[in-house]
């Protein structure tokens, strides 16, 4: 069976390991006490030279009287008197290059060790000291010192140790008593002020951590800074923020988990509506009018982008798109498609300027880059066409740079404002437009990462906005910095849109 004793040595070790402010209360009362030391340790050796100095001091003025009563002699009794008086056992007074001794007791004993105080250092002080206190207590010293009247070179006395330990015993003990109600009263007024300071609002910061964790979707649990304006309300403002930023995090992930739930249910009901639209389509391609030949084939097409992009939808909950499967796509094929697809042939608000050599290719996923033209060329007549005026021109245009080829998709809508400058490719936060969902961007954006591209804003401001797009070219690496073309060369492709 474990002791009570054992027990509380066990416990008390972890306690200290948990409380901040327990261990702030010990550090603090170790540091005093160490002060402390440092301040005995001068104090001691100071004590024992004034204690030494008071002796020689009482002997000079013993040696006075001798003096005084030299030519009528001492009497014994005058002289054990004299030297008890001064507690010495005798005195030595050297001048005029003679020593002479002019007190002593009949048996001083055998001097043990002698002393200078003359020439001793703080070194050597402390050390007496510590040595009178640890080995002295038994012992005969001899002491020498300046005469404070005068009267000779030096005084020497021969004096019995035990009283100067017994001294320096009784000195400890008050410094040892001092040290301890100062470290207490130091200690306790450190400890309240840096509690109060620094300890609670610490804790107040790790509890409120603790409670946030367990239901972060709680926003009274949200940390309220007290308004200081050191590192401790630094601390609090940015884990306020922090904390906002994750209740928003988690928000907007539990949108997208309802959003992923009836795309799921909605996804289910289009693919049969696709399919019948597919059936009657297939029964479209059998009508010999010339208008329906010539639109049959992209009907068909759309068809088959929508039934795969549903097709593709179902693996969004995987977070990511098919690989690309890449081939050599003409640009001004793919202009013209994507021209197509955003400005319906009866609109002629916006109008259109496609300048692309047909000969023009890059080497990409042909759906997955007219997905990536298209929410840009979208965007760019949406910002034009909410726009009073004649409504713009959107360009689509192909040019030779430095051996490679440039696509650029223009318009003069009133370019992107700051908050869709800084959330461009985040969905649900980077819309331009009111109503918007600012997914365009952000798929556009993956698609041209799982080319080893990269796309990013390079301009904006009313009348246009530059985009980059940058494709790795065929056979390379995805460095970002040339796009693929037929013919051999490298090309980076930008991009110019309103939204």
């Amino acid at each position: 069976m474990t002791r009570p004793s054992t027990r509380l040595r066990r416990a008390l070790p972890n306690w200290l390991a948990r409380r901040l402010s327990a261990q702030l209360l010990v550090l603090t009362v170790l540091f005093v006490m160490i002060a402390e030391v440092l301040i005995y340790v001068p104090s001691i050796a100071n004590f024992r030279a004034n204690w030494l100095m008071d002796r020689v001091n009482a002997a000079q003025l013993a040696t006075l009287a001798v003096e005084a009563a030299a030519e009528q002699g001492v009497m014994p009794e005058l002289e054990a008197e004299l030297l008890q008086n001064a507690e010495v056992k005798a005195v030595a007074l050297k001048r005029d290059n003679r020593r002479e001794l002019l007190l002593a007791s009949p048996m001083p004993g055998m001097v043990a060790a002698r002393f200078d105080l003359r020439t001793a250092g703080p070194l050597t002080l402390i050390m007496d000291a510590f040595d009178t206190l640890l080995f002295g207590g038994n012992r005969t010293i001899a002491v020498a010192a300046e005469p404070r009247f005068g009267g000779g070179e030096f005084i020497e006395i021969v004096i019995d140790e035990a009283p100067l330990r017994q001294a320096l015993v009784a000195f400890s003990g008050n410094i040892l008593a001092l040290s301890i109600f100062i470290s207490v009263i130091t200690a306790a007024l450190v400890f309240l002020a840096l509690n109060r300071v620094l300890v609670q609002p610490m804790m107040r910061m790790s509890e409120n951590m603790v409670r946030f964790r367990q239901y972060p979707e709680d926003a009274s649990r949200v940390m309220v800074p007290s308004g200081r304006r050191d590192e401790i309300g630094t601390a609090e403002r940015e884990l306020a923020e922090m904390q906002g930023d994750i209740r928003q995090a988690l928000r907007q992930k539990t949108r997208l988990a309802a959003l992923g739930t009836a795309v799921s249910k909605i996804n289910h009901d289009l693919r049969n509506i696709l399919a019948s639209a597919q059936l009657i389509s297939d029964r479209l391609s059998g009508v010999d009018d010339p208008q329906v030949q010539k639109l049959a084939p992209r009907l068909f097409s759309s068809i088959d982008r929508a039934i795969a992009l549903a097709t593709d939808t179902m693996k969004f909950g995987k977070a990511e798109e098919a690989p690309p499967r890449k081939q050599h796509i003409l640009l001004k094929a793919l202009a013209d498609e994507v021209a197509e697809a955003v400005l319906p042939a009866e609109q002629t608000r916006i109008r259109t300027d496609i300048d692309i050599d047909p000969s023009e290719t890059i080497f990409a996923d042909p759906d997955q880059m007219f997905r990536v033209l298209l929410n840009l060329a979208r965007n760019a007549v949406q910002a034009m066409d909410d726009t009073d005026g004649d409504g713009g021109t959107l360009t689509i245009a192909c040019e030779m740079v430095d051996g490679g080829g440039r696509l650029m998709i223009a318009d003069t809508g009133p370019g992107l404002s700051e908050t869709a400058r800084d959330h461009l490719f985040e969905p649900f936060t980077g819309s331009a437009r009111k109503g918007g969902t600012g997914l365009g961007m952000a798929v556009a954006a993956d698609l041209v990462r799982a080319h080893g591209g990269t796309i990013k804003l390079h301009e904006t401001r009313p009348g246009r906005t530059v985009f980059h797009i940058y494709l790795p070219p065929e056979g390379g690496g995805p460095d970002g910095s040339h796009a693929a073309v037929r013919g051999g060369f490298a090309g980076a492709l930008d991009v110019k849109s309103g939204a």
